[in-house]
């Protein structure tokens, strides 16, 4: 399998989703993995499941799934908890992981050497992801 493909357009949070708002860090579409930079930019920044720092990686109170498209330096809102439409196609009961892709979803089986496992959910449905994010401290080997 592949790092999920979502049509941003798509992106519709769910009634009991928990967001969070900022500034974009980076061109962030909606559906990517963010987390809150607050080291250095306290921006929102593109996650990545090997990235240097663990904050990058999910290991962090501040890592959701962005609900809007934002350029560099414009307001984004960010989902970190509860259903979302993902415009994408899920498995139903199926958990997906961070991705090594910055900002990008993938199942458990894409998960290569050095990249920390970061669960962001469980799908509820083939459209809808349970957003519950879980960091390990665990790479893959």
């Amino acid at each position: 399998m592949a790092d999920l493909v979502i049509t941003a357009a798509n992106v519709v949070a769910g009634a009991s989703a928990q967001t969070k708002t900022g500034t974009a860090g980076a061109a962030i579409a909606a559906g990517d993995i963010v987390y809150l930079d607050s080291a250095t930019t306290g921006k929102w920044q593109l996650a990545d499941s090997d990235a240097a720092a663990a904050e990058a990686r999910g290991q962090t109170s501040n890592i959701g799934i962005a609900l809007n498209s934002a350029a560099l330096n414009q307001p984004v809102i960010v989902q970190t908890s509860g259903p979302v439409t993902l415009g994408a196609v899920l498995t139903a009961g199926t958990s997906y992981f961070l991705s090594d892709t910055p900002g990008k979803l993938c199942p458990v089986a894409d998960i290569t050497g050095g990249d920390y496992f970061t669960l962001m959910g469980l799908a509820a449905s083939t459209t809808v992801l349970n957003v519950d994010v879980q960091y390990s401290g665990v790479a893959s080997a």
